[in-house]
């Protein structure tokens, strides 16, 4: 398998890497982005590389909508360089000495003459000992005398098209706004005449208070306050993109790889929105409801669909008003709101934020219909169809050929999943990443060992949260219906893991593609329309089961993962009597009217 042209390795460590475009490079100072992935597992490696080229290309989009001066950055560059000047005269006032220290200054300077004898004949003498005195009288006059010195140099460079006087302030304010524009180009310019312009009026208005007059408003029409949006920017290491990082590293609910990433992804179209360079401090409930809005037309699968590539949230919403695609339910929106809402939290607790804004933001929750069980006549439908039975091809590209009778038997993990989960109540996922050394014997019972633990053939486990580890006895039906042989099969063939050919997915996920085809299946044999029954219905049929078998919830959750974490369910070994307990447990586990014989070797 080619290895993915993003992904780098480096020693034993892997890295992500991204070509900047041709555009930015000037910009970035760069032609390659290369960042570590902190791992040397390269499932891993492959499950943290796209959110980090997504972070990147955020970047890119954001970086180029920095060089593109709007007029909102005109019109806060005006005021803020205006109000900025004031401030400035009002600090150079001031700072002016006062009648008071005028006089102490004279009077001080009377004594000293008298101390030394001061010659007052000599010109020179006189002056040097009223030096200071005479600055500090004059200091007023020669300030307002620069300003009107400045103010009319101003005038004549902006009628000349001349911008040296301003050129400082241009840059220096473009800087510190995280603004993208070259001295001399057409933006720049722009941006530089309108701050000429303000500080005209603001030179305008220092002449007149040195008359005592504070009333002056600017009459220029292009130095009014700010009605456009600013761009405000992050301070270092506080860009939404940076602390994002941070947050999925330290993963502080402690949920799967799988569900942090899937976190990080759903935030990332909060950042196409705000941008990558989007202080963290700045997130408030108009952003989230801004991004809701956006959220709620946006469509289905949309970075897969080649009319959406490499368009912004905004822009995509606005192609699919023609598009038509489907939109995101209102379930998915609220997935997204509570994964901004977990970093939210997260971001309180950290003093990034006062106050979580996703918070009374969800939209009202669907009545969802409750999760279907198979009945016992679908459960022998199931059995009896061609994935159990015999199917046309047994190949894994070949479902709608699966789905059709034929003299091909199928015994990897399409056939022995379900008949686990039907029997354990045990995730897909957690099956199909078992090693063989899983399945094994404690206390004379077989069990099945549901961990993270493992060698390196089997890195990559991970299991949903760390309760989810625990000690499964293997149901005698399972047993019965040669089980065992499969795994003695494994062994001989030299295999570490019990299903080698179950698969994950790029996000990492375990079978997450067979998951999706036995929906697709249970379709093509009749048993299933829309939404409903799933590889997950026989979690639940598992859960009816021990009820009826007279079991309370709260007896059997640990059979299903419900439990805390413990460490008999990270090293898998048992007391004799918990072990008794759960085997009492996993063969009440029945289905009236279901009759597997037919699947006995």
């Amino acid at each position: 398998m080619a290895r993915v042209s993003n992904l780098l390795r480096r020693g034993a460590t892997y890295y992500a890497r991204l070509r900047v475009p041709k555009d930015l490079v000037g910009i970035i100072g760069k032609s390659e982005l290369v960042k570590t992935l902190g791992t040397t597992h390269e499932t891993e490696a492959k499950r943290r590389l796209y959110p980090q080229l997504q972070i990147w290309q955020h970047e890119f989009d954001d970086l180029r909508s920095r060089s593109i001066l709007t007029a909102a950055d005109q019109q806060h560059a005006v005021w803020d360089h205006y109000e900025a000047t004031l401030a400035r005269d009002e600090e150079e006032r001031a700072a002016q000495p006062t009648a008071a220290e005028i006089g102490q200054a004279t009077q001080e300077a009377i004594s000293a003459a008298q101390a030394t004898q001061l010659d007052t004949t000599d010109p020179l003498a006189v002056l040097d000992a009223t030096l200071e005195v005479q600055a500090m009288q004059s200091a007023p006059a020669l300030s307002t005398k620069a300003r009107e010195a400045k103010l009319t140099d101003m005038r004549a460079h902006l009628h000349q098209g001349e911008t040296a006087l301003i050129a400082h302030e241009v840059d220096a304010y473009l800087r510190a706004n995280r603004l993208i524009a070259s001295p001399g180009s057409p933006g720049w310019i722009s941006v530089a005449r309108a701050m000429m312009r303000s500080e005209i009026e603001a030179l305008q208005r220092s002449l007149e208070r040195d008359r005592g007059d504070y009333s002056g408003q600017p009459a220029d029409p292009i130095v009014h306050p700010a009605t456009g949006e600013r761009r405000a920017p992050a301070k270092k290491g506080e860009t939404i993109a940076e602390v994002l990082e941070k947050f999925t590293s330290e993963n502080p609910n402690r949920v799967t790889p799988d569900r942090i990433h899937q976190t990080g992804r759903d935030i990332e179209t909060f950042i196409g929105m705000v941008g990558s360079t989007f202080p963290v401090s700045a997130i408030d409930k108009i952003a989230v409801r801004e991004w809701k809005a956006l959220l709620i037309k946006y469509p289905l699968r949309a970075t897969h669909v080649n009319e959406l590539k490499g368009m912004s949230i905004e822009q995509i919403v606005k192609a699919n008003e023609k598009l038509k695609r489907p939109v995101l339910s209102d379930r998915t929106v609220n997935r997204y709101l509570s994964s901004l809402g977990a970093f939210c939290k997260w971001l309180v607790a950290n003093g990034y934020l006062d106050q979580n804004p996703v918070s009374d933001m969800s939209l009202p929750k669907e009545r969802q219909a409750k999760t279907l069980t198979f009945t016992p006549a679908q459960l022998t439908t199931l059995f009896t169809s061609p994935l159990f039975t015999g199917a046309q091809s047994g190949s894994d590209s070949e479902w709608s050929k699966i789905a059709k009778p034929g003299n091909v038997l199928i015994r990897d993990h399409r056939y022995w999943v379900p008949l686990i989960m039907l029997f354990s109540g045990a995730r897909n996922g957690e099956i199909g990443q078992l090693a063989v050394t899983d399945v094994r014997q404690e206390h004379g019972h077989w069990i099945m060992h549901v961990t993270t633990e493992g060698d390196n053939t089997t890195e990559g486990k991970s299991v949903k949260t760390a309760g989810s580890m625990r000690v499964l006895p293997l149901h005698p039906e399972l047993i019965r219906l040669g089980f065992l042989d499969y795994h003695a099969e494994r062994i001989a063939a030299g295999d570490t893991q019990l299903f080698p050919l179950a698969k994950r997915s790029a996000r990492g996920q375990m079978m997450a593609e067979f998951s999706r085809e036995f929906g697709k299946y249970l379709k093509r044999i009749g048993l299933k329309q829309g939404r409903g029954l799933s590889l997950y219905s026989f979690r639940h049929g598992v859960a009816d089961a021990l009820r009826r078998a007279g079991f309370l919830d709260s007896e059997f959750g640990f059979i299903l993962g419900h439990t805390e974490a413990s460490m008999t369910g990270r090293y898998g070994h048992l007391p004799q009597g918990m072990l008794e307990k759960r085997v009492e447990l996993v063969n009440a586990i029945a289905y009236p009217g279901l009759n597997l014989d037919h699947l006995i070797p």
